[in-house]
């Protein structure tokens, strides 16, 4: 069953809700300029998101940013819903002070793009609720449908914060200190520092040793984990305002705009013009 908004301005795909009982539509690479949360029911998955995989045990949330390239399988039986929203529909920069979503849910360079359920009842109550209210033709829809997709949001948020703190890896002191300085360095110098010997010169530790904590740890490697957070700086900037390609670039530290273009397509599937033409664009502007 699919049941889908289309924004009447430009004929693009607002709001949808699916709901699957086998995961063939997600075996192929799926790259949409949406945000996709994927309600899965089943005992195992297998999960390969910005290029890293993961084994998924019993039900989870998946959450997805506009463009960030995934395939979903599973040799086993499962169900579940796929909720697609673009960023016109609801924009989750201008409700963060509310609900927390980016760095939890969405863009967060460092952490893991899924949580294990603990209230099934409560997130497939909500879909339930968003599908009855789509197969209806009733005043104020859109406003009734961005509340039950505040609550669910909210509710994600919690039980995200609540699964990474339960399930924090056991690293040695050494390593959590290392791991913890370099996530917190990334956070400061992302715009002027882009190559693992930088992070590692300016942490005292060898590139290797530093490659192999991440590795391990949070199954990318050290550059993947610092163009993430310039792709996902590079991605808030073209979404909240109107500033040209080339002053972006250059506010990260690329002083050419064309190989900036070239990264950022690369890394996303699309260049920075297309991907501001179909996320949209100057949402703090247009307040």
């Amino acid at each position: 069953m699919v049941q889908t908004i289309i924004n009447k301005q430009n004929n693009e795909l607002a709001f949808r809700l699916e709901q699957f009982c086998n995961l063939d539509q997600f075996e192929h690479l799926q790259r949409k300029n949406y945000y996709s949360i994927i309600l899965l029911r089943g005992n195992s998955f297998t999960l390969k998101v910005d290029f890293s995989e993961y084994q998924l045990k019993e039900n989870h949330i998946i959450c997805l940013s506009p463009y960030q390239p995934f395939t979903l399988s599973s040799e086993e039986e499962c169900s579940g819903f796929i909720l697609n929203f673009h960023p016109d529909f609801f924009c989750t920069y201008r409700h963060q002070n509310e609900i927390e979503t980016e760095g939890v849910l969405f863009g967060n360079f460092h952490g893991l793009p899924f949580f294990k359920i603990t209230e099934e009842f409560l997130f497939f109550s909500l879909m339930e609720q968003i599908s009855r209210e789509m197969s209806k033709d009733s005043i104020a829809q859109h406003e009734v449908l961005v509340a039950f997709l505040k609550v669910f949001l909210i509710e994600a948020v919690r039980q995200k914060k609540k699964f990474d703190k339960d399930s924090v890896l056991k690293f040695t002191d050494r390593q959590s200190e290392i791991l913890q300085n370099l996530v917190d360095a990334i956070e400061s110098n992302y715009a002027r520092l882009h190559s693992p010997q930088e992070y590692a010169d300016m942490l005292c530790v060898s590139s290797r040793t530093l490659a192999g904590i991440v590795k391990k740890y949070l199954n990318q490697t050290l550059t993947s984990l610092i163009t993430h957070r310039i792709v996902v700086a590079a991605k808030r900037e073209l979404y909240l305002t109107s500033k040209p390609v080339k002053q972006i670039a250059a506010n990260l530290g690329y002083e050419d705009e064309f190989y900036f273009s070239r990264f950022f397509k690369k890394k996303v599937g699309v260049s920075p013009g297309i991907y501001r033409k179909t996320v949209g664009f100057a949402k703090l502007e247009k307040k």
